[in-house]
Order: C-alpha cells, then structure tokens, then sequence
C-alpha cells in the first residue's frame, strides 16, 4: 500500500514538474512575443507609413460587374457568355483591388542558426516577418505564412487580425523544423498551387539552395508580386585572417578546415563571394523579382526603404 501511495506520490510530483516546465517555456515565449510585437510594431509605422501602400497597394484589378457595351469599350473585355445570353454585347468591369493579401515565404532550414555579429539569421527574419506582418494587419491586409526547409514545414492560412499576427510571431519564435537542408523550388511550387489569388509574397532566406529554382521564381513571379528579402552575415562575405578555422555547414554537417591567413584561401573565398552574389543577381534580374540584400549586423530600415522606393 506505501509503495504505491509512494509511486502515485511521485507520478504526481513529475506531471506538476512538467506542468511548471511548460507554464515557464509559455510565459517566457509570451514575452518574446510581447518584445518583438513592442519593437517591430513601432517599425512597422516607421517604414511602411505611406510606402506600403503606394507600393504595393492597388497592382491587380479585381471583377466588379458587367454593363452593356458602349462604343469605345475594350474588345477583350467583352463577357461571351452573358452576351450569348441576351443577344447584345456586354463587358466585364474591373477596379483597382485595395484589399492585399500578403504571404511569407520564410526558410527555416538549419543555415539560420548562423550569426557571427548581433544575431542569428533566424531572428532577423523573424523580425522582418514581424514588421511586415503588423503592417499587413494595420491597413486591414491578410497575412499568411510558408515554413519551409527541404520540405513545406507548416502553412498558415492568410487570415486577418492581430489575434492571428501574434499567432504567426509566436511561431516564428518557437518553430523548430524537422528537415536541415533547403529546398527553394519545392517551396516556390508549394506557393503557386496553394496560394490561388493574386498576392503579395516576401520570399525571405539565404538562398544556399542546391536545387535549380529559376523556373519556379519566374512562374511564382508571374502569378504572385514577389519580393526577395537575402539575409546574410557578414563572414559569409569576408572570413578574417585568424590562421586555422574549422568551419562547418548547418544542412549538411559537413566539416572542414581552412587556413584563413592563407593568401590563396582569401583570394578564392573573395572569387566565390563574388560569383554567387552575380550569379543570384541576375537571377533575380531576369526573373523580374525585386529584392534587397539585408545583413544581421546592420539596420533593416534603410535597405527595406530603399526597396519600396524602386518599387
């Protein structure tokens, strides 16, 4: 009779230890939750006032109604099938789309626990997403999320509300994928086939993607406005000179060694730098798709500007 009271007194004690466990892991995701909403909140006012709307607001048109024709209306507007239907000539009516819906595009593989400067890629994308999210929400916008490694990780529903903001940020926060690597095609199709209305996408990643996506960036371009958000740390550009350093890749594990004080080494490191930054440039050129390049040791405000104002 002791021993079991014993075991059901221990039993007890573990499911109150957990209960504490998860209360503690809650309250401490609620106030990262709370620091991101306070910070990008404010950001969100700071750089989307204005150039939100004038850029992105009013890019598609959407079907109004339908009206007899008139002489002077545009031919390829004409309705063929209320026309069968009455015997005279009808056309459609479109007007400007002011309700946007906005979708987040966002990499979760492992090469975001990388930050050398102020913070891991990963948590400048998730306060990027952030700022963009409270902008969304604040011109009564919808906002949707793609989790994606080398597979689709979670999708989020475009829906409105803050409600559904803080839902996404908490996510953004505490997701953990199940896959390292990435895969940038099989999320640019994943966008296409689920996404169907015309939207606004930030696709927002590092892009180190073995997989050939040129084909899926044109036709998500085509169907979406999308815009390229690179995040990127600064020794991914430029490794200093500190003799022998072990490197290793996040998605694939790999280890190396390298001589960083090697002339040869930086003068290869410097060619290959160079050559992936022309080579995702005029990818992005030739696709049509807007981006910015955006690094963990600096401001996200200007380049995120500078952007919109192109635009």
């Amino acid at each position: 009779m002791r021993e079991v009271l014993n075991n059901q007194l221990t039993i007890t004690s573990q499911i109150l230890y957990l209960k504490s466990q998860i209360s503690m892991e809650t309250s401490e995701l609620l106030k990262k939750v709370r620091k991101i909403e306070i910070k990008t909140r404010g950001l969100s006012r700071q750089i989307f006032s204005g150039e939100y709307h004038s850029a992105f607001k009013g890019r598609g048109m959407a079907f109004s109604e339908v009206r007899e024709y008139t002489p002077g209306d545009d031919v390829r507007t004409i309705d063929w099938n209320v026309t069968a239907r009455f015997n005279s000539p009808f056309v459609k009516v479109f007007e400007e789309e002011r309700e946007l819906c906005v979708v987040l595009l966002v990499d979760v593989s492992a090469s975001g626990f990388f930050g050398t400067q102020k913070q891991y890629k990963k948590d400048l994308i998730t306060e990027l997403s952030a700022v963009v999210a409270f902008s969304a929400t604040t011109n009564n916008d919808k906002i949707g999320v793609i989790f994606f490694s080398d597979k689709i990780e979670k999708f989020i529903p475009p829906k409105k509300g803050k409600g559904h903001v803080l839902r996404i940020i908490r996510e953004l926060i505490n997701f953990k994928a199940e896959s390292k690597g990435t895969n940038l095609g099989l999320a640019l199709k994943y966008l296409t086939n689920v996404i169907k209305k015309r939207s606004t996408v930030f696709l927002l990643s590092d892009f180190y993607s073995n997989d050939n996506y040129t084909d899926a960036l044109k036709i998500a371009n085509k169907k979406h406005d999308l815009i390229a958000l690179k995040i990127n740390d600064k020794a991914e550009l430029e490794i200093p000179k500190i003799g022998l350093l072990k490197l290793k890749d996040n998605e694939t594990g790999r280890i190396v060694w390298a001589d960083t004080s090697s002339k040869e080494f930086q003068k290869q490191f410097k060619v290959n730098v160079l050559k992936r930054e022309n080579a995702l440039r005029d990818q992005f050129n030739k696709c049509g798709v807007d981006y910015c390049d955006i690094y963990t040791h600096e401001g996200y405000i200007k380049p995120l500007m500078n952007l919109f104002k192109r635009r």
